[in-house]
């Protein structure tokens, strides 16, 4: 039976999740192998939100010092309304925050943060870094594993992580639910440099604008030296993907009425990148054999809680710390690892489709909670996010 000192660990998809897998096992003395289908490592997307609960995985992952140099910390998360441009809620971050959860909440470019992950994995001499490397089929022999990549390549390895994302094939024949869940809600993305940002609306922040079935959220990248822009509204548009370009009249029709500074952010852009939002039901087990999931593809999450990235990197140390105490089981480790992950990710699965009606409501529930959250303390806004932002 080969045991991972034997063979490597064959990692499937060079995403954030991939790469934080690769990383941690190699801490753990773990060998790997990873699989990019495309031409080169790339992440594609703009802006995202890092919580605390991140932060404490970068610590693990020895990648703090290089996030920390090109991470923008807001001093806020703002909500206001988009109909009256009325504050709805602030909830300071910055020393606050950190005092309370003991690690700091931060913005970064997706690409920024894969390129971080990306750079610590060439520094170690466990992990095999492959592109071009298309996976086209595999194998679980019981005692050990292959894959075979377009090319006809064979890769013998003693087990598979699949972090091959939402569309994930591995999770066909480990979980096999089919196509993932259209939400129905698109996400325009786009970034600006800081220069063509109005100045009244400069801030130091992540800021959301809550509207009716819509949203916009905007903050600074880079040092202050971007701004992301993401909008995101109800449509039955849909397409696969996640770089397709945006229709800017729907886009405009969908947030008429709104605020003259959410439509001053909006006519900025030119051309917006869009993809359509997707989740799946939460599952008990994505493992099979010598098999497992990480991440999207295990279990893929609408982004109203910001945790897409953050829950793959927790499961990339979990899983290493399973599979370094139980060498010679991988299929052990694995069924270890998802125990310890599937009642907290399938949280924040669920969660985050409840922030979305949250984000969008209309009517009277759009008042409710506008009142709810207008009477909240920084401290009750703190304990409400315990659960995810201690972990």
């Amino acid at each position: 039976m080969a045991a991972i000192q034997d063979r490597p660990v064959i990692i499937v998809g060079g995403g954030i999740g991939g790469l934080a897998a690769a990383l941690a096992l190699a801490l753990k003395g773990i060998r790997s192998i990873l699989l990019e289908q495309s031409s080169e490592f790339r992440e594609v997307g703009a802006g995202i939100q890092i919580g605390p609960n991140a932060f404490r995985r970068f610590d693990l992952l020895g990648i703090r010092k290089a996030v920390d140099a090109i991470a923008v910390f807001p001093d806020n998360l703002i909500m206001r309304d988009a109909l009256t441009g009325e504050e709805v809620t602030r909830i300071p971050m910055g020393e606050r925050a950190l005092k309370h959860y003991g690690q700091p909440y931060g913005v970064i470019h997706r690409a920024d943060l894969h390129d971080a992950l990306l750079q610590a994995c060439r520094t170690q001499p466990l992990i095999s870094l492959h592109t071009n490397a298309k996976v086209t089929g595999h194998v679980d022999h019981g005692d050990s594993v292959s894959v075979t990549l377009a090319d006809g390549t064979v890769i013998e390895g003693s087990c598979i992580i699949g972090c091959d994302g939402l569309w994930s094939a591995l999770r066909e024949h480990v979980v096999g639910d089919g196509k993932p869940r259209i939400s129905g809600h698109i996400a325009y993305r786009a970034v600006l440099p800081l220069a063509e940002v109005p100045e009244a609306q400069r801030e130091n922040n992540v800021v959301l604008w809550a509207g009716p079935k819509t949203h916009l959220v905007h903050y600074p990248l880079r040092r202050g030296e971007l701004y992301n822009l993401v909008a995101v509204f109800h449509s039955n548009r849909y397409e696969e993907g996640w770089n397709s370009y945006g229709d800017v009249a729907e886009l405009n029709e969908r947030f008429q009425n709104q605020q003259p500074q959410v439509h001053a952010l909006l006519n900025k852009i030119e051309s917006w990148r869009m993809w359509v939002l997707c989740d799946r039901e939460p599952v008990g087990n994505w493992t099979k054999g010598r098999i497992t999931l990480l991440g999207d593809a295990a279990h893929p999450m609408l982004q109203y809680l910001a945790q897409g990235a953050c829950m793959a990197m927790e499961d990339a140390v979990c899983l290493a710390d399973k599979l370094a105490a139980r060498r010679d089981d991988p299929n052990s480790a694995f069924l270890a690892y998802q125990q310890e992950r599937y009642l907290r990710t399938a949280r924040v699965q669920l969660m985050a489709r409840v922030y979305g009606d949250f984000y969008h409501a209309t009517g009277p529930v759009r008042e409710l909670r506008n009142a709810f959250l207008s009477g909240r303390t920084a401290e009750q806004a703190y304990a409400g996010n315990q659960w995810l932002y201690g972990g």
